[in-house]
């Protein structure tokens, strides 16, 4: 089992900043990928960016430039910094790991809203 637990959504105005942090805890397979999803209302979730243990990411095209992913293995958490944030950057934002032996694990997720 893979736990995760996630901290710092919240309400923002557009064009301002927030950090999202995500703790992973359980079972954790030194290969694994983690990251962040994202759901706003009636919509399907998406992803919004990704990083592996070895360091490589993935961002969905609408946040490159605005967010950065990064990881700490050792400590086991990864973190999205979201800046320039905008009205459709609102959704629930999930946690995700992944690894081939655990396959696919999430958060409970935290709200992100801008607005003004």
């Amino acid at each position: 089992q893979v736990q995760l637990v996630e901290s710092g959504g919240g309400l923002v105005q557009p064009g301002g900043s927030l950090r999202l942090s995500c703790a992973a805890s359980g079972s954790i397979f030194s290969r694994n990928n983690m990251g962040w999803y994202r759901q706003a209302p009636g919509k399907q979730r998406e992803l919004v960016a990704t990083m592996t243990s070895g360091g490589s990411t993935t961002y969905t095209d609408s946040v490159k430039g605005r967010f950065t992913i990064s990881r700490d293995n050792a400590r086991k958490t990864v973190d999205l910094q979201m800046n320039s944030l905008k009205p459709e950057d609102t959704a629930v934002y999930y946690c995700w790991y992944w690894s081939a032996d655990r396959g696919n694990y999430w958060g409970q997720g935290t709200q992100v809203t801008v607005s003004s």
